[in-house]
């Protein structure tokens, strides 16, 4: 049977070789460092605007990986109550997606604090607040004291794609790796996030959610190597959109002796592509901050922020006074007048070919 990496003495001395991953290690820092200062030329509520829609990205995709679809309004309006942030239309959400929020916003929000098993076992009893995980009960807020399989496949034909350290090794595994976390200074910040999501993945130390703490220990350090707890972009996304070869490489680097450059290449290159995704987003915050300023002193109530709101993110679909209704819980009479009073501010227009049920569209968007 083949050796896994931890089966090797001293396994956790990881090698790599700097001439592969140079260029890229490089590419990661400039563009983390152009958009840190593109967004710190923004006003306070565009950041705020794109810290909320980042973390909320964050929550949403990494459950998105595990198979878990997390509802977005919901987590966005968590994470704006505790950020204190001011945002029309918030709505209740589950203890659930609570305990979730409250595990991304520890790591990101708290990033200068030391990493230690309690804080890790809150994050664990965060994520699973009801102590089962759908119609399994698993052990929550401790390490696992079970063996830890990774497998596909339907029952009786399962495939293990990985078997973890013993049950009984795993204190020592994750004592050392805190260690390694909350001491070595030496070691650029970017390059230890990818190391330590890799250590973590490998001693996979709980019974669920090893993946989505693993993700917030990456957000934990991305945040402390941009000395802000403010996000901009999404690691979680950009996983779950090369979440094919995440896997095979994680796959292929169990295996190695010890030199985890394959990994660490795959880990940059995701990074850049999360950093040039934002720079996309950007433009959309940036556009939606616009329109705010541009309207600050325009009166306007609150199921029109709503829906412009929706509007200026992209709103699927047309809008028509019957949606107006339903998305602000209003009467079709009160959607329309709403509509009109902002076709007279110049701020919305019936498109050109709407017919009959007209559709509208915001002006010069």
């Amino acid at each position: 049977m083949a050796k896994y990496i931890y089966h090797y003495k001293d396994w956790t001395q990881f090698i790599w070789q700097d001439k592969v991953i140079n260029t890229v290690f490089g590419d990661v820092r400039n563009t983390q460092g152009k958009i840190n200062g593109q967004m710190n030329a923004l006003g306070y509520s565009a950041k705020e605007e794109a810290t909320l829609t980042t973390l909320t990205l964050d929550v949403v995709k990494s459950s998105e990986i595990e198979g878990e679809l997390l509802n977005y309004a919901q987590v966005r309006s968590s994470i704006a109550r505790r950020l204190g942030i001011n945002t029309a239309g918030l709505v209740p959400s589950s203890r659930h997606i609570e305990g979730v929020v409250e595990m991304m916003l520890d790591a990101t929000q708290n990033y200068k604090k030391t990493l230690t098993q309690e804080r890790l076992f809150g994050w664990h009893a965060a994520l699973f607040p009801t102590g089962y995980n759908g119609p399994y009960k698993i052990e929550v807020g401790q390490y696992r004291t079970g063996e830890m399989q990774v497998v596909s496949g339907p029952m009786g034909k399962e495939k293990v794609h990985y078997e973890a350290v013993k049950s009984e090794l795993v204190k020592t595994e994750m004592d050392k790796f805190l260690t390694w976390f909350n001491s070595d200074e030496n070691l650029d910040t970017v390059l230890k996030a990818a190391i330590a999501h890799f250590w973590f993945i490998i001693i996979h130390p709980f019974d669920d959610g090893n993946g989505r703490i693993a993700r917030a220990i990456t957000d934990l350090l991305l945040a402390r190597a941009e000395g802000s707890g403010e996000r901009f972009y999404s690691m979680s996304s950009q996983i779950l959109a090369e979440r094919k070869r995440y896997y095979e490489v994680l796959q292929k680097v169990q295996y190695s002796k010890g030199d985890i450059t394959e990994w660490i290449d795959w880990f940059l290159h995701c990074l850049k592509n999360a950093l040039h995704e934002t720079e996309n987003t950007m433009q959309k915050i940036l556009r939606k901050a616009e329109f705010w300023k541009r309207h600050e002193h325009t009166p306007i109530n609150e199921r029109q922020r709503l829906v412009l709101n929706k509007l200026l993110d992209g709103f699927d679909g047309k809008m028509q006074t019957s949606k107006w209704a339903k998305l602000t819980k209003s009467s079709t009479d009160t959607a329309l007048r709403d509509i009109k009073d902002l076709i007279e501010k110049n701020i919305l227009q019936p498109e050109k070919q709407s017919g009959r049920n007209a559709n509208y569209e915001l002006v010069n968007y």
